[in-house]
């Protein structure tokens, strides 16, 4: 069986969340804040989301990041460096890519983030009650909420609100930091 697309996937699970939210596709792009066309572009399988439309979507469904992304997990996963669903900012030099998702009883998600340096990532606030843990493995993250962030070299951990806006900076070349994602 091989693996659908990120594209596949991204269609399946927002046209499920969005039924299972009992809404139509118009209140979904209202409460996302996203064109109507966009969202149904990408529950048709076309397009090419951003992280921050993912973001807004899965605020607006109440449902984590990951469970528009992730596809039906194998008994064994394996993801070679490089691979995995990959999403990219529309904002800067930024990409995440979903390793692990938790269950619906675990709701953590785990991310490789890879960001160069340039401009900042300003993140939405995410659903209620979302925590973020991070670690940096390689170069240097400027990360936290909006007015309050902290900078970290390799090795460096940091715990901070998820449901408020946050930003993420390289501050080096070749910054690779892996995200924990916390949902209630």
């Amino acid at each position: 069986m091989t693996e659908p697309t990120i594209a596949a996937t991204i269609a399946a699970a927002l046209r499920h969340e969005r039924e299972r939210a009992g809404i139509s596709l118009t209140e979904l792009a209202r409460r996302a804040g996203i064109a109507k066309s966009t969202l149904s572009q990408l529950e048709s399988g076309v397009g090419n989301p951003s992280v921050e439309t993912l973001w807004s979507l899965g605020v607006a469904l109440d449902v984590p990041f990951s469970r528009l992304v992730e596809p039906p997990a194998p008994a064994l996963r394996v993801i070679r460096a490089g691979d995995g669903p990959r999403i990219k900012s529309d904002q800067l030099d930024y990409t995440g890519t979903l390793v692990a998702a938790g269950s619906r009883a675990a709701r953590r998600d785990i991310y490789v983030l890879t960001i160069e340096p340039g401009a900042a990532r300003h993140a939405e606030a995410h659903i209620p009650r979302s925590v973020e843990h991070i670690v940096v493995a390689a170069g240097r993250l400027r990360t936290g909420p909006a007015g309050d962030t902290v900078d970290l070299d390799p090795g460096d951990y940091v715990t901070f609100a998820g449901d408020v806006p946050h930003t993420y900076e390289a501050l080096a070349p070749g910054t690779f930091a892996v995200l924990v994602m916390e949902h209630p």
